[in-house]
């Protein structure tokens, strides 16, 4: 059996070497030729799995070890009767912890603000779910937003409410252009107006939720703090969106190491399924020690004093805004650091909590 991987993948090695020939490949710039004689490709958001990828190969089955599945036609997929599967929740864990390092990053003062200060959530899937709980861990108040899910622990409220009451904005949507609810430039001009001037704007999604023409007149407009992971027009992002952006990451917030081996064993879980084979191995195994930070201190005193330590996000920011070229941030750069990304350790595996 032939598999294409992407090269960024984790532990592809451990967990499909028994199956067949494992060849890495750049996902950006995979080509018909690279999959025309494989039985499976492993891929990530990079990747637009269609119909022109995919035609006239013998592919049974093809993984994403990511949440969102819009880099994926589906249609063309089934079409051609091949087994998908995505990774659903997989960095959920991450990403939380993401939001909530980048919060702090900006208002270290916000580890003592409990009710005083409201974060809104707009979706309450895997991960703003995931989000919600870890916040309510800090006393923070936690209103969302989600026309398609009610959660028990969540005060759900409408958009227009959401816009008007929050702090801070955390957006976890996936990207759709069509239907009753869709998601591509949820946050414009009007919605922007909505938001209270100093209210936080954080977006580690999908780019093309926030209508950047809008957010740059914005910003202009209000000096706001924004906190963007994903951009509407990624790869490409321009210098002048990135010198108004307070801080800017590089498509990185559910790179954990545990999220990245989850995301893969789940792939490996499907593909197991798909061709009859026996799924038995865990990521656990896999993951190196890490320093117990948790042990002796409750979760506030932790993040106050070893923050930095668990997740220095400001390291990201210098490296993305270190990637300008001419005026924008080169693909080159931008690529390299996402595939030489040295992946964090969740809070649990510090021995801290989880939802």
């Amino acid at each position: 059996m032939k598999i294409i991987a992407d090269e960024n993948l984790a532990f592809t090695d451990y967990f499909f070497a028994e199956f067949g020939e494992i060849e890495h490949q750049a996902g950006r710039t995979l080509t018909h030729a690279d999959v025309e004689h494989a039985d499976a490709l492993l891929v990530r958001s990079v990747t637009k799995v269609n119909q022109a990828l995919i035609e006239n190969t013998p592919l049974k089955f093809v993984g994403s070890a990511t949440i969102g599945t819009d880099h994926l036609d589906i249609a063309a997929i089934e079409k051609q009767g091949i087994a998908w599967s995505n990774a659903a929740g997989c960095n959920a864990q991450a990403v939380a912890e993401y939001v909530i390092t980048a919060l702090l990053h900006l208002k270290a003062e916000l580890i003592d603000a409990n009710e005083q200060f409201t974060l809104g959530i707009i979706g309450l899937g895997n991960v703003g779910s995931r989000l919600a709980t870890m916040t309510q861990l800090l006393g923070w108040n936690v209103i969302g937003y989600d026309p398609f899910v009610e959660r028990d622990h969540v005060q759900q409220v409408s958009f227009k409410e959401l816009l008007k009451s929050s702090d801070a904005i955390s957006i976890h949507v996936p990207l759709t252009k069509s239907g009753v609810h869709p998601t591509n430039h949820l946050i414009n001009a009007e919605a922007l107006s909505k938001m209270k001037p100093t209210a936080i704007l954080i977006n580690s999604a999908r780019g093309p939720v926030v209508e950047e023409a809008a957010l740059i007149q914005d910003i202009q407009k209000t000096q706001r703090p924004v906190v963007l992971d994903v951009f509407e027009h990624e790869p490409e992002i321009s210098e002048q969106l990135l010198s108004l952006i307070t801080l800017v990451t590089p498509h990185i917030a559910g790179y954990s190491l545990e999220g990245k081996a989850r995301g893969t064993q789940m792939i490996y879980e499907a593909f197991c399924q798909t061709f009859g084979k026996s799924a038995d191995k865990q990521f656990e195994t896999q993951l190196p020690a890490c320093e117990q930070l948790f042990e002796q201190q409750e979760l506030k005193a932790v993040l106050t004093q070893h923050l930095k330590e668990i997740y220095d996000i400001a390291r990201d920011d210098a490296n993305l805004r270190a990637c300008l070229k001419d005026g924008k941030v080169d693909q080159k750069a931008f690529d390299h650091l996402r595939k030489t990304y040295p992946l964090r350790r969740e809070w649990a595996g510090h021995g801290g909590p989880k939802a």
